[in-house]
């Protein structure tokens, strides 16, 4: 005997189904505007090939005339009324203040990048009101590659006088849940900005049915720098004498060398890597947070590869020190030599460099 499917599943295909012949429905009456006499075939055909009007939205004209012909007046329209969308919503967000949680920005965004084939990161750069200052697409492909260009999104912040920013990538996959490295590149540019006194406010990852937030929390970080309490050195320069001027002296001069990298360009001929990594140590040990090696290794204005092999010599001369995470074995601190930390706050309790 057939047992019938469960209650659920019905439910689930009922639902599947009256959402497919509303969006049929729906394209059906735009394509008519153009061709009244065929639309119900054009949309059954468009939507049987990307399935969704929103996946229909995010493909490429040559894509749509591949269904409907070259030179399709359908295909205009089609492209025509996205932007008309996206000019809406982003109308909405012009000049009031950027809410990570609202709807107009879910729908934005949703619309703009939800059925994208590929991953693309994008940054909204906010005043210190929240305010949009700019909306711009700084990558193309894999999320795997964020993590060798940090100063691409921090210098165009400095350039727009941004005081925090909001990240955001999609998930073709359609699973807008994040991956380790997802929520690991967002606690790197997370410390990165919070030295350039640049707020990682949100970090949503999007897809066509929906979107994720990943936002650190404030006990997240109280715990890190808790985390960190183990690895500072036990000599009487405590962090809380550098805290000061020293600590202001120490930021300016980082911020400083990113600025003069975005105004003049040729990272490798201005460059001074192995003082930024020693500089970036400092302030993170003055404001008790962890650094990992990962980490330190996107602040100088070397590749990452380089930026290792600097690390490692910094360490063989004895100016730096790699701690082991007791909660992950796969991960290194760094931490600077007691002696090498008491100089560095001496020559910045004397001004900025």
């Amino acid at each position: 005997m057939v047992r019938p499917a469960p209650a659920h599943r019905r439910d689930m295909a009922s639902s599947a189904k009256a959402e497919a012949g509303r969006q049929l429905s729906v394209l059906a009456d735009l394509v008519a505007v153009i061709a009244p006499a065929d639309s119900q075939r054009i949309a059954a055909s468009l939507l049987a090939e990307f399935q969704t009007i929103g996946r229909l939205w995010s493909q490429t004209p040559e894509a749509v005339d591949r269904i409907l012909g070259p030179g399709s007046e359908v295909t205009r329209l089609l492209l025509h009324a996205r932007k008309l969308a996206l000019a809406a919503l982003s109308a909405e967000l012009r000049g009031t203040r950027i809410d990570p949680c609202s709807s107009a920005l879910r729908d934005y965004l949703i619309l703009g990048m939800g059925s994208l084939p590929d991953e693309h990161l994008r940054v909204l750069f906010l005043d210190a009101g929240q305010h949009l200052l700019a909306d711009e697409q700084l990558q193309h492909g894999t999320l795997a590659r964020l993590a060798l260009y940090p100063r691409t999104i921090f210098r165009r912040a400095l350039e727009l006088n941004a005081a925090g920013i909001i990240l955001v990538h999609n998930h073709p996959s359609r699973d807008p849940a994040p991956s380790d490295h997802d929520i690991e590149v967002t606690r790197q540019l997370d410390r990165l900005g919070r030295a350039l006194d640049i707020e990682l406010v949100d970090h949503i990852i999007v897809a066509d049915g929906g979107t994720h937030r990943i936002r650190l929390s404030q006990a997240e970080r109280r715990r890190t720098r808790t985390g960190f309490s183990l690895l500072r050195s036990p000599e009487p320069w405590a962090p809380a004498d550098a805290s000061g001027n020293a600590l202001e002296n120490a930021k300016a001069t980082l911020r400083r060398r990113m600025l003069r990298d975005q105004l003049f360009g040729a990272p490798e001929l201005f460059g001074d890597p192995a003082w930024e990594m020693l500089i970036d140590i400092f302030i993170h040990e003055c404001e008790g947070n962890p650094l990992p090696v990962s980490s330190l290794c996107v602040t100088p204005s070397i590749p990452m590869s380089s930026a290792l092999r600097l690390c490692q010599k910094l360490c063989d001369a004895g100016l730096i020190n790699r701690i082991p995470d007791p909660s992950d074995g796969r991960r290194n601190f760094v931490s600077l030599a007691p002696e090498i930390a008491h100089r560095i706050r001496a020559y910045f309790e004397a001004g900025p460099d």
